[in-house]
């Protein structure tokens, strides 16, 4: 590998994570990452119907509702964020 090929990769990676916001950056800290999974998740079950109609029936729930429960956990998918250390 040469180091044009590593400068390129770099810079496609960088590229990509403007572009996108759930594919983090190397600052990014474990309880993001999980938080950015998370709500990628309810989005998506939020977004594809037979998904929602099949969770619904597995909850024994209406659709609605489990819309509903979906974009409330996207507000915290992880609980309250960590304290963070004053070192």
């Amino acid at each position: 590998m040469q180091a044009s090929d590593r400068f390129n990769i770099n810079s496609q990676l960088e590229h990509l994570q403007a572009k996108y916001v759930g594919t983090g950056h190397a600052d990014q800290g474990r309880f993001e990452w999980a938080v950015n999974i998370n709500r990628d998740s309810y989005a998506s079950y939020i977004g594809r119907h037979p998904m929602l109609a099949y969770i619904a029936i597995a909850e024994n729930e209406s659709i609605g509702r489990e819309r509903y429960n979906f974009m409330q956990k996207m507000l915290l998918p992880c609980g309250p964020p960590p304290e963070k250390d004053e070192d």
